[in-house]
């Protein structure tokens, strides 16, 4: 099964949606695991009771969410408390990715597509997916992307991508590479030709194992 599973990755506002967006717009199958973690932080999600007992009342929005926002901020500011939430949520999240995974391959899907922002992070990725997909540009467009679409300052999202993996590190472990300095229509150009060449490599591979 692992050689069916692509792990799609790239830094935050690299752009991995309109990546895995073009993915899907050709067929191929897609498992995005912030998709995912919303669905278990929303009301009545898997994750809340635990993250309510773990964080108490005023992690949670007034619907019974999980206050992204105020959990992000906390977060990032204490190191410990970034790694209680994650200790709750990463396991969670793996475990209903693998799934999906499973079901879409047994279902017939040729190949999958997994998101992950973390995957490079994660350490164990080369036993999750059998080929590494990273979107990739300029810290600059990422960071104008990030500060326009969720208002955030710039220092915040500077510290969001401090946090996470250098660009040096996710190019090292990429097996395949996506530049996303340009256009919606030259993402997708690229897209396209990736999966072409792993509709080839992958049509005589069984999804078993």
């Amino acid at each position: 099964m692992i050689g069916l599973i692509i792990g799609l990755t790239g830094g935050i506002g690299s752009g991995k949606s309109a990546a895995a967006e073009c993915f899907a717009a050709l067929g191929a199958t897609v498992v995005d695991t912030d998709a995912i973690a919303h669905e278990l932080t929303a009301p009545g999600g898997a994750a809340i009771p635990l993250l309510q007992s773990a964080f108490g009342r005023s992690a949670m929005a007034v619907d019974g969410s999980l206050d992204r926002a105020t959990m992000r901020r906390r977060a990032f500011s204490d190191p410990e408390t970034r790694k209680r939430l994650e200790g709750i949520l990463h396991p969670m999240i793996r475990a209903r990715a693998d799934s999906r995974c499973r079901e879409a391959l047994a279902a017939g899907a040729p190949y999958v597509v997994l998101v992950v922002p973390l995957l490079v992070e994660s350490g164990d990725y080369r036993r999750r997916v059998g080929r590494v997909v990273v979107v990739d540009c300029d810290d600059e467009i990422r960071i104008g992307r990030v500060m326009e679409r969720s208002g955030l300052p710039r220092a915040d999202v500077e510290r969001i991508m401090a946090a996470q993996a250098s660009r040096e590190a996710r190019l090292a472990a990429a097996d395949d590479i996506i530049d996303n300095n340009g256009s919606r229509d030259r993402l997708a150009a690229q897209v396209a030709e990736l999966h072409r060449r792993y509709l080839a490599d992958f049509a005589e591979t069984p999804a078993t194992g």
